[in-house]
């Protein structure tokens, strides 16, 4: 009998070990691991599938909220707060997809913004404390299309858009909620025909890659102050044109060819020439033509790891003529770090400064009329905002800006010494 017992054990153990490797798949089959599921970039995500299906068929959604509240807590022409938002929707339709096109696209925005203004309605100063302030209206922003030849080495644009989405900006420039930082001069759109986004005008667009990191641009953009006016936001065709504006503009982006283990940085000198007849400033009578020239540079000098944390520096410099303009020279600088505390590479701390020189042809013109002791040397020269922000990525698809804002002379664009504002507030940005 207990042979019989030993034979029967070798026997169950013999069938148990045989039984293993059909026991440990099927217990990998039942229990997979897990995909690794990508992070969600927008707040509305694939829309079950919907919005991937779109894409593949040549159809890209987009759409975006920037929502900014400040209060005015010092100084300026009266304490108060006030919100502003900008809602942005857009189409782009991908022509190669679509018809066989190959580097073809269609562009389609549309903008509205909502809100009261802390610069215009509170503060009374020019350099606007929010980004988003302005122009409270739904309208029409973009019906362009695009075209891409030699693999993207000559772009092509023709249509309705603003000449600023290609001309003259500066990307980083929007680590800030200034407008005045973000993403253009205003002494660009100030002192001429010039219009940047949600502003836009008939216009061709022409950029051409010299080689990977070296750009040239040019175009011809209609100039017409009446398409600004709410009644033609959606009348492109709306009469009232005045002449067009001529840029040209060279770019230079180190370290953006493929393998190049330089810095990455961005530099653009340019100038532009409206042939609009308009008023001299200061003077009596009228002028044929506003030009101005810009140089705008922004370089990273500390990279930490290999990824987008470090250290970046820039600078801006314009200049008008005193004839034509209301702001004759344009300065700024400032620091972004990108990547603050451990584990939050996509954060920022941004500090900057920019000062606004008032025509002094406007100022003496002014002083006269108002018989002002002193003259025209008694107003401000110009206006300056020193602004630190720090930006918070909270998500791929939302971040928050909490931020302060300084403003020196604030009344110097109306002529006033009004004292020194301080402003607090912050930006919220949701990708849908």
């Amino acid at each position: 009998m207990a042979q019989h017992l030993h034979l029967h054990a070798r026997l169950t153990l013999a069938t148990l070990l045989t039984l293993l490797p059909v026991a440990g798949a099927h217990a990998q089959e039942v229990a997979p691991e897990k995909p690794v599921t990508a992070p969600r970039e927008t707040l509305t995500g694939d829309w079950g599938g919907l919005r991937t299906r779109l894409k593949q068929a040549g159809v890209t959604v987009r759409a975006d909220y920037v929502g900014e509240a400040f209060a005015a807590v010092d100084g300026g022409q009266r304490q108060g707060s006030a919100y502003t938002q900008q809602l942005r929707a857009s189409l782009d339709f991908d022509m190669d997809r679509i018809v066989g096109l190959s580097g073809g696209i269609v562009h389609v925005t549309i903008n509205d913004r909502r809100g009261v203004g802390l610069s215009s309605d509170i503060v009374g100063n020019r350099l606007p404390i929010q980004e988003a302030a302005g122009g409270n209206y739904t309208r029409l922003s973009e019906l362009s299309y695009e075209q891409n030849i030699d693999n993207g080495r000559l772009n092509l644009r023709l249509g309705y858009f603003a000449m600023g989405n290609d001309l003259g900006g500066m990307i980083l420039g929007c680590n800030f909620v200034n407008a005045a930082f973000c993403a253009h001069p205003l002494s660009e759109s100030g002192n001429s025909g010039w219009y940047n986004y949600p502003n836009a005008r008939w216009g061709a667009a022409v950029r051409y890659r010299i080689r990977p990191d070296l750009a040239l641009r040019t175009g011809v953009y209609q100039v017409n102050p009446r398409l600004n006016d709410p009644d033609n936001a959606f009348r492109p065709f709306a009469g009232g044109t005045t002449g067009v504006l001529l840029p040209l503009e060279l770019e230079y982006d180190p370290g953006i060819a493929p393998g190049s283990h330089v810095l990455p940085g961005h530099y653009k000198i340019g100038a532009y020439y409206d042939t609009s007849r308009a008023a001299r400033r200061g003077e009596q009578g009228m002028l044929r033509g506003r030009y101005g020239v810009y140089a705008l540079a922004d370089q990273m000098i500390l990279r930490e790891g290999t990824g987008n944390r470090g250290l970046s520096i820039f600078a801006q410099f314009t200049a008008n003529p005193e004839a034509s303009a209301q702001i004759t020279h344009w300065y700024a600088a400032g620091l972004v770090k990108t990547g603050t505390f451990a584990g939050r590479d996509a954060d920022s701390i941004s500090i900057g400064i920019v000062h606004a020189q008032v025509n002094p042809r406007l100022r003496r013109a002014e002083a006269d009329a108002q018989d002002i002791p002193g003259g025209y040397a008694a107003l401000p020269v110009g206006e300056t905002a020193i602004e630190m922000s720090y930006g918070i990525q909270l998500r791929r698809w939302l971040s928050i800006r909490p931020d302060v804002q300084y403003i020196l002379d604030p009344g110097a664009f109306s002529y006033r010494r009004t004292n020194d504002a301080l402003a607090l507030g912050g930006q919220v940005k949701m990708q849908f």
